[in-house]
């Protein structure tokens, strides 16, 4: 659906499942980005998930309208970062993933992998169905979603190890923030990842 040129100024943030960090890291790019980048604008859209009982009509309405929003917001900004709901492999319609809809709207796309047992499997996971779905992933980004010490962060999320085994580079580890609306904090976060890598699309 809507294969069109991809926009090079739109960047997906999806991850391995809900609640693992694509807010934070939104809110962390958003705060980089108005502190450092003001000369530039930025825009944000969130893709809702659309009910299990929703008929295929309203799924197929509720994501053209998501793609008209997103073809309005790339002509108004500098930069879009679009929030998918849960992870690579959650549906949207009964035909379409959030990893077919990356490659459908020829999305760039970070994925958001928690820091916690099972980082790996579930980076390898992700990754796997990134590449047969085609989506153009740029990278990885940890997310501590609970307090960590530097010993489990590096037992449960070693980096060379995610990128051996993926063959993606890990563009950063977002701490555990107590105050996720710190936006001079989510400012410093965002600072300490692979921008390079990250957001130049």
């Amino acid at each position: 659906m809507y294969l069109g040129e991809r926009f090079l100024n739109a960047l997906l943030i999806a991850g391995t499942d809900a609640s693992v960090g694509k807010t934070v890291l939104i809110t962390a790019l958003v705060a980089y980005w108005q502190r450092y980048c003001r000369d530039r604008s930025i825009g944000v859209l969130k893709l809702v998930q659309t009910d299990d009982n929703a008929d295929r009509q309203g799924r197929s309405v509720a994501l053209a309208q998501a793609w008209q929003t997103l073809v309005t917001l790339s002509q108004q900004r500098d930069l879009v970062l679009v929030e998918a709901p849960g992870g690579l492999g959650t549906p949207v319609t009964p035909e379409t993933t959030v990893a077919d809809l990356a490659w459908d709207w020829r999305l760039p796309t970070v994925l958001v992998v928690p820091v916690q047992q099972g980082t790996i499997n579930q980076a390898v996971a992700h990754v796997a169905l990134a590449q047969q779905t085609r989506v153009y992933l740029k990278g990885i980004v940890l997310n501590c979603v609970q307090p960590c010490s530097e010993a489990p962060i590096a037992d449960w999320a070693p980096t060379d190890w995610i990128t051996s085994l993926t063959q993606k580079p890990v563009l950063g580890c977002i701490p555990y923030l107590s105050d996720a609306a710190d936006l001079t904090k989510l400012a410093q976060v965002a600072s300490n990842l692979d921008l390079e890598r990250l957001l130049p699309l």
